[in-house]
């Protein structure tokens, strides 16, 4: 209910109490326009009782007050002084035994009350003014919120960026928001924003956005595929102040409650991915590198996973690129396991070959990489993970222009129509 900030504000409240309602009408106390307003509610009269709970934080007129307990008045009464109470309040004073006026402490010459009808009415009215204008701005704010989301299904770059970024503010300022996009599908949609080539841009709004909602186990689930657990650390590494604490909470978010310990994968890539730095001087790249071409679907996923976010740091990448098998063995397990083996691949020969074009763009070639490539443009993959075979497939010939095959397909993979669409 309404709380005053101060006892000197309390105390302005009870000397302003002593304005007479005419006074205070004709000085624009109360707002003006203060008459009985239709609520649009049809014939449904508007709780004031509820009303006044939904705006307990309003800043709302002081002659609307009960000086006793000072809460909005909903059935006031006025004393032979003048002054005007909450009836329980003043009702509850009498039975006390007291027989003066709680404000002026004046001697009551007479202890009736008077209903002030005038005074309910302006209070019911602003209320209800107030009332209907709050549900105007919440239905404004589904109806922002669903029009943003519909907005995400088709911006891309900056575009998407800048939609993520107003849909955050809106969560974080409007609880209504968060309902909006819970019914509307919106935690799935802006989870899968989240993966292997997702920007630090696009991320770091993303998960600002997750950490204001109560994730279930649905959620939390999809949310510790390796993929995005490896770019929420890499965005905990890398981003400002605020990220980082976002990121920070939202894999608290992740451990909590007990099928975070089933989750094996994800566990593990977690901690490799917070203790990075320590895998790569203890030398396991080459040792995970060697394991791969024995290892079952599950395993493989994990180990790839691992390199995935080794790669994503200076240290991970230069030792992959050290180790001799890394090109051959990773080039291989493309189109050969599940699509996120795939993806995970992709994604360190992306890294690598990034690192130093000109060495890695003859191994990656000699070991089968364009054909492998355009396997994977050709296919029903993901359009995002045909987008950067293509742009890897041009990486390559940029840097290994003797090759016939890459000058062979050089036209057809710069511009596939399924990997851009």
């Amino acid at each position: 209910m309404y709380q005053p900030s101060s006892r000197k504000e309390a105390d302005m409240r009870l000397d302003s109490q002593v304005l007479d309602l005419e006074t205070a009408v004709k000085d624009g106390i109360l707002g003006g326009n203060c008459g009985v307003i239709s609520t649009g509610f049809g014939l449904k009269k508007l709780d004031l009782k509820l009303m006044v709970e939904e705006l307990e934080s309003i800043d709302m007129p002081t002659v609307f007050i009960c000086p006793i307990s000072l809460e909005p008045m909903r059935d006031p009464v006025t004393l032979c002084t003048g002054q005007t109470y909450e009836r329980s309040n003043i009702v509850k004073w009498f039975s006390l035994g007291h027989y003066t006026c709680p404000t002026t402490m004046q001697e009551l010459w007479d202890d009736s009350v008077t209903p002030n009808k005038t005074l309910q009415q302006l209070i019911y009215s602003w209320f209800s003014q107030k009332y209907l204008a709050m549900k105007k701005r919440s239905e404004d704010v589904q109806g922002r919120v669903k029009e943003v989301l519909e907005n995400l299904k088709k911006v891309k770059g900056q575009a998407r960026v800048q939609a993520l970024k107003e849909l955050r503010q809106v969560v974080q300022a409007h609880g209504t928001a968060l309902k909006t996009v819970a019914e509307n599908g919106g935690i799935a949609f802006i989870s899968s924003l989240l993966g292997p080539f997702t920007t630090h841009a696009v991320g770091s709004e993303v998960i600002g956005i997750l950490v204001n909602f109560n994730l279930d186990l649905d959620s939390k689930s999809d949310l510790l595929q390796p993929a995005k657990i490896s770019l929420i650390v890499d965005i905990l590494n890398e981003g400002s102040i605020e990220t980082k604490i976002n990121c920070t909470r939202l894999i608290g978010m992740l451990m909590e409650g007990n099928d975070f310990a089933s989750q094996n994968v994800a566990s593990l890539s977690l901690l490799v991915g917070l203790l990075r730095n320590s895998f790569v001087n203890v030398g396991a790249v080459p040792q995970l590198v060697e394991l791969m071409p024995g290892l079952n679907n599950e395993c493989l996923e994990l180990v790839l996973c691992i390199l995935e976010l080794l790669s994503s740091i200076p240290e991970g990448r230069l030792a992959l690129k050290d180790c001799p098998n890394t090109i051959p063995n990773v080039v291989k397990l493309l189109m050969k396991a599940s699509e996120n083996c795939t993806q995970l691949a992709l994604s360190i020969l992306w890294s690598i070959c990034k690192f130093a074009p000109e060495e890695c763009a003859s191994l990656a070639v000699d070991a089968g990489l364009a054909a492998k490539l355009l396997l994977v443009i050709q296919s029903g993959y993901d359009p995002v993970l045909k987008q950067r075979s293509a742009e890897l497939l041009k990486l390559c010939s940029l840097n290994f222009t003797d090759n016939i095959f890459i000058s062979k397909y050089e036209t057809r993979a710069s511009v596939p129509s399924s990997a851009t669409a």
